[in-house]
């Protein structure tokens, strides 16, 4: 019974390596077709499934922890357990996405597909800023109410979103998204964001009191909005929401 957690722990160690799978299965076209002005990105089709398999890991993470909670089968070895799974899942994948936008960003430049691996491999600062967010994280007891950094999971997560919101086209977004400069300020705020000594908000409830839930209650209100009204573009807005109300609450 005690290992019950650990097997979520591993499935979400196989989502992640599958993720790596698709995302660098990158399929034989990238196509760029100027309509009426307006760039249309076509991403490959597996970058998209690896992104899904980051969401799919995502699910099995939280499970997890539920299912250790619900068994009161926490442990030392499933904490590490965790940690490194979701390095797979939510810092190497992640990383491999922005590395393969990096290198679709660069081929719609003149002679773009024989650029220098040394401008790809800045997306490489994402699982490195996993790793060591983790690594804090493993060591330090008082991460229980709230986080200290952003959670890896959140930031592997709004990287996946990248190729879904670009398959659905939403708001003409894919254009941006595929942008070198963007992505690798994407990069620098993401990894800059784990590795710091931010207090962010936790989803962890000490009880039921309005007063200590406010955050958490904004939060759910403007998530649920958010997915309704922007699909897979929320995922990036609903971030940049929590990382507001964690520095807003920070200070009160």
């Amino acid at each position: 019974m005690k290992n019950i957690p650990n097997f979520f722990t591993l499935l979400n160690l196989v989502f992640g390596c599958v993720a790596i799978i698709f995302i660098l299965q990158t399929g034989e076209t990238i196509v760029f077709t100027d309509t009426e002005g307006f760039v249309q990105v076509r991403l490959p089709e597996k970058i998209t499934w690896g992104a899904l398999f980051i969401f799919a890991a995502a699910i099995v993470d939280f499970l997890d922890g539920f299912v250790a909670r619900l068994f009161k089968a926490t442990s030392a070895m499933g904490k590490q357990l965790d940690s490194l799974a979701d390095v797979v899942s939510f810092g190497v994948a992640p990383g491999l996405i922005l590395f393969q936008l990096l290198r679709i960003s660069f081929a719609q430049e003149e002679n773009g597909l024989d650029i220098s691996i040394w401008w790809l491999l800045p997306a490489l600062l994402i699982p490195c800023a996993a790793a060591w967010r983790l690594a804090k994280f493993n060591i330090d007891e008082s991460q229980h109410f709230s986080f200290k950094g952003l959670p890896t999971p959140a930031a592997g997560i709004t990287i996946a979103s990248f190729p879904l919101i670009c398959w659905l086209q939403i708001l003409n977004m894919q254009t941006l998204l595929v942008n070198k400069w963007v992505l690798y300020a994407v990069i620098i705020l993401l990894s800059a964001l784990m590795v710091s000594t931010i207090q962010m908000l936790s989803l962890k409830f000490k009880d039921f009191s309005l007063k200590n839930n406010l955050s958490k209650i904004i939060l759910l209100i403007f998530s649920t909005l958010a997915i309704v009204l922007l699909q897979w573009l929320a995922v990036p807005i609903i971030l940049v929401g929590y990382v507001a109300l964690s520095l807003i609450f920070k200070s009160k």
